[in-house]
């Protein structure tokens, strides 16, 4: 397997993370969480047989209309209690830790969704406690899709994968945006500092997860100093009068300013 700085920078090999991050719950503490904080009353797993989760909890009107339909609301409801918790464990917070990629669902005012792949360095996302990740907004293309999203309704939805083993954990959440984060410190090059508050996290099946192996990590994560190559697509001929000056003296030293025919060549070959 060729495993490169996605997983073998972290402590200890890639199967020892995998392993101590996604090993679950013993089954007595899965199943007897009651989402809340009330007391668990014994260790032995419960009579659940005739046990439902209320329609307010966590799914929503629409989604337990189709669990009836398809009579699976027993199901979803004993799934709902086993995986799913309303702030992140130690397995959560390795796995999210030893990743320097997820997807990011928003939804802006007018109810469109959107979703973003996000790569940087391991740890991409920082844990800051149970409750709370946070992970930046690098140069992108000016749009600000996701992070205006956020501004908008705060609603997302992350998915941290490993296509190697494979596997996912999911986080749903309420985000805010910031320019003057103190953690803007800790990721050179970063705009601004997204933190989500976790309302829940779980841990899915795998089984549709088609296998991957990992080749290497993208040459535009910036470096320690905040610096990272040109993006390609800003040497397009269409687009140098809306370029800041700074940018447009990097276009002149990347060798000039390209078609948009020429930029489409290169990025059907991967150099965007």
């Amino acid at each position: 397997m060729r495993y490169t700085d996605a997983i073998h920078r972290c402590k200890g090999s890639g199967d020892e993370v995998l392993a101590s991050c996604l090993t679950p719950a013993p089954a007595s503490d899965r199943w007897t969480h009651q989402r809340a904080a009330a007391p668990v009353v014994s260790e032995k797993r419960p009579d659940m047989t005739n046990w439902h989760m209320t329609d307010a909890d966590f799914y929503t009107a629409s989604q337990r209309s189709l669990q009836d339909q398809f009579e699976s609301r027993p199901l979803a409801d004993r799934i709902e209690m086993a995986v799913v918790q309303p702030e992140l464990e130690d397995r959560h917070t390795s796995f999210i830790s030893s990743r320097d990629f997820f997807y990011l669902a928003t939804v802006n005012s007018d109810g469109e969704p959107t979703v973003s792949y996000k790569g940087g360095g391991i740890g991409v996302v920082s844990v800051v406690n149970s409750t709370t990740l946070a992970f930046p907004i690098y140069d992108g293309n000016g749009m600000f899709l996701s992070a205006g999203n956020m501004a908008d309704t705060g609603k997302v939805g992350l998915l941290f994968m490993d296509f190697e083993t494979p596997q996912r954990v999911r986080v749903q959440g309420d985000a805010s945006v910031h320019t003057d984060d103190e953690l803007l410190e800790t990721y050179p090059g970063a705009l601004l500092i997204c933190r989500i508050a976790v309302t829940s996290v779980f841990i899915n099946c795998a089984r549709y997860i088609h296998k991957h192996t990992r080749v290497e990590s993208s040459q535009y994560v910036p470096d320690e100093s905040g610096d990272q190559p040109l993006a390609s697509w800003k040497r397009i001929d269409g687009v140098q009068d809306v370029l800041s000056p700074a940018v447009q003296s990097q276009v002149l030293d990347a060798g000039g300013v390209i078609t948009d025919q020429e930029y489409g060549e290169m990025l059907m070959k991967g150099e965007s």
